[in-house]
């Protein structure tokens, strides 16, 4: 897991510096009306934080296989109105949501690691390992969108 810390880590920094040297009008704009904005974007990745810190607590001591709850990610970012919050407010909470993600992350054992969780309602089923790297994938995906 220590190659997946420091590389939350490193794209914590990259996106921190990029949106805090990026102008709000940059951040706000939309390539279309029905696409996000690299400031909605940046919600989206603390919505997606906000729920995998709770998966990655809740593991610890739920029943297994956890089963992962969806939540609806375009109404979020609509009900967090994203949009028109100041970029700093949404760029620290997004930071400090990540370290705490870190933290979480560094603590976990090999044990831990392979808790099983239930994807969906069939039986895939895979292991917080998985749960973890995939977090730290969809935040790169997301940071590359906003980095463009």
């Amino acid at each position: 897991m220590n190659k997946t810390v420091n590389k939350l880590e490193a794209l914590i920094k990259k996106g921190l510096e990029y949106i805090l040297q990026s102008s709000e009008l940059e951040l706000a704009q939309k390539s279309s009306p029905e696409k996000w904005s690299k400031k909605e974007i940046l919600g989206h990745l603390i919505d997606s934080g906000i729920n995998n810190l709770q998966r990655f607590t809740e593991i610890q001591y739920e029943n297994k296989p956890y089963k992962i709850r969806r939540y609806e990610q375009d109404k979020l970012v609509k009900a967090n109105d994203y949009q028109n919050a100041e970029s700093k407010e949404i760029a620290d909470f997004w930071f400090a949501i990540n370290t705490r993600i870190m933290c979480l992350i560094s603590q976990q054992t090999e044990e831990t690691l392979n808790y099983k969780i239930k994807i969906d309602d069939s039986s895939n089923t895979s292991d917080l390992r998985f749960l973890i790297q995939d977090y730290v994938n969809h935040l790169e995906h997301h940071l590359n969108q906003i980095l463009e």
